[in-house]
């Protein structure tokens, strides 16, 4: 069992929060790197919080690299780092080379697609600053407007959400959800071993197991079909549910 000062970190105020850094994993997303790469620029944080852009190209075999790089030379202005992994590992493993980068105060995760809204940065910020809260999640069940592309993606969050509540207390309504903010500080030390898709529930559970309480916040969400570069598959649910069951029995 790591020692009680392992878990001891420094709490962010609302005067201590400069800066929010974001992490992009991407592979393959060519076709939308660039229009979320501006929507993200675009973006006006409260309280006057500045952005640090952290693109993870997780070894795309298109044009991604190419295009986020030209991107930074022609944005001199804003803080984005292009880290390319030298071979492909996966999103768990490209979130985790991207969080030994973040300099900010807190982070988020962003997708490289466009089935999220940069803008809804706010409301996790204003939430994550308002509640002084360590970590806060963006759910897309919560806004009833939304709509999902397939019935088995819609239950098999919904299913991973309730084993989530079930083996750790909580009371989500989206595990699976991309957008995950967290206070850096806290995200730093907590230890990941994901490479895929189980970075969710495995940050899920380790969040859970250190006693906290995870909020939600409702948020946009506009999703895309497998013919439009969606990557998650059913078997991938089946490996959360495993993940989450792993963390419950490991001490």
């Amino acid at each position: 069992m790591p020692s009680k000062n392992a878990y001891q970190y420094q709490l962010i105020d609302n005067q201590q929060v400069k800066t929010l850094s974001i992490i992009i994993p991407a592979y393959n997303e060519q076709r939308t790197i660039v229009p979320l790469l501006q929507k993200v620029v675009d973006v006006v944080l409260i309280n006057g919080v500045r952005k640090e852009i952290i693109v993870v190209n997780d070894c795309s075999r298109d044009n991604t690299a190419k295009l986020v790089q030209d991107y930074i030379s022609t944005h001199s202005n804003e803080k984005i780092v292009l880290i390319n992994q030298p071979q492909n590992q996966g999103k768990g493993a490209a979130i985790r080379k991207g969080i030994e980068q973040v300099t900010g105060d807190c982070v988020v995760i962003q997708d490289a697609d466009l089935e999220y809204d940069p803008n809804d940065y706010n409301l996790l910020l204003q939430t994550f600053l308002n509640e002084h809260l360590k970590v806060v999640y963006g759910s897309r069940f919560l806004n009833p407007a939304n709509r999902h592309s397939y019935a088995r993606f819609y239950w098999g969050g919904r299913f991973v959400s309730f084993v989530a509540n079930l083996l750790f207390g909580q009371h989500l309504t989206d595990e699976p959800t991309c957008y995950k903010f967290f206070d850096a500080a806290f995200l730093k030390s907590i230890p990941l071993q994901c490479n895929g898709f189980e970075f969710c529930p495995e940050i899920t559970a380790k969040v859970a197991k250190r006693g906290i309480k995870i909020r939600e916040v409702s948020i946009n969400y506009y999703p895309r079909s497998i013919e439009e570069g969606k990557k998650i598959k059913w078997t991938d649910g089946l490996y959360a549910i495993w993940t989450l069951v792993k963390y419950r029995i490991i001490k």
